[in-house]
């Protein structure tokens, strides 16, 4: 329920505030004197909601992981597997040309890992109990590895380029083929004074539609990108160990407790089967450790 709350809140918040900078700046009015049929009216009220929406997000990225995993940062390790945690990731990501980022641990019983964060240089790298727990000190190196990876590669930026050109797009052709359909149940009419109930159905279902196929863009590169953080988290821990990595993570059971919001960061997500697949958020395990095995050959 917290979580709900939480994630509730910040998407009420992001919207007031993509609100207030549209009415500041004038967009709003802007937009609504073109009825959105003006192309460049159109097009800053898209940016703004879909490019803004996913930048605020990531911004905020930080903070919400952990809240919603309440998350314990290490500011001063408390012990020898505390330090241990730090040192490893500082050596990664030294190895990696980049800053160090935050490390945290989070309480849950499966074994997971994320990384996230606004760039390179300020992320966060957060590990789950049951990692810890279950995995052996060269596995854990691997999967620091592989988190480490998503930053230096910029994961999480690209991933917000890519889900805030869509957002736009999805916005812009929905309203464009919500003016067409309109028009057309209209009989060619100019509705200068307003737009008819064609438009607003055609709008709603059209950014559904729309947003399913962008989903599928977003996802399909989620997938890819864990192939090149798997890739990287051998490079820096060995292929061996991530190969091993990859292998105990096919033990992991039941439902992960990663918000929904935050599952294409986990290192691992759930299968799904049929056209179900184009959603998934990260490749079969078997496919993962087929591709480092392949690039031993």
């Amino acid at each position: 329920m917290r979580r709900i709350a939480l994630f509730l809140l910040t998407n009420i918040a992001v919207l007031l505030l993509l609100s207030i900078v549209c009415h500041i700046f004038g967009i709003d009015q802007w937009a609504a004197m073109r009825g959105y049929g003006g192309m460049g009216g159109l097009l800053a009220y898209a940016a703004v909601f879909g490019m803004g929406g996913a930048f605020i997000s990531l911004a905020m990225s930080k903070w919400m992981a952990k809240m919603t995993t309440g998350a314990r940062v290490i500011e001063q390790p408390q012990n020898e597997a505390e330090r241990w945690l730090v040192d490893t990731v500082r050596r990664h990501a030294q190895n990696a040309g980049i800053g160090m980022p935050e490390v945290a641990v989070y309480d849950a019983p499966e074994m997971n890992a994320f990384a996230t964060g606004m760039s390179k240089n300020h992320a966060l790298v957060a590990v789950s109990t049951g990692l810890l727990q279950q995995m052996d000190r060269e596995q854990v190196t691997a999967v620091l590895g592989h988190e480490i990876g998503h930053v230096a590669n910029g994961d999480m930026v690209t991933l917000t380029l890519i889900q805030g050109v869509l957002n736009t797009l999805v916005i812009v052709a929905a309203r464009i083929v919500g003016r067409l359909v309109d028009s057309w149940l209209s009989g060619g009419r100019d509705n200068r004074g307003g737009s008819g109930i064609g438009y607003f159905v055609s709008v709603m279902v059209l950014q559904l539609v729309f947003g399913l196929f962008a989903s599928m863009i977003v996802m399909a590169f989620s997938r890819w990108r864990e192939f090149r953080a798997d890739a990287a988290g051998a490079k820096l821990a060995g292929r061996g160990a991530m190969i091993s990595a990859l292998q105990r993570l096919q033990l992991n059971h039941g439902e992960s407790t990663l918000p929904k919001t935050m599952a294409a960061f986990g290192i691992s997500g759930p299968l799904a089967q049929g056209l179900q697949r184009l959603f998934m958020s990260h490749p079969p395990l078997d496919e993962r450790i087929a591709a480092l095995q392949k690039q031993m050959m």
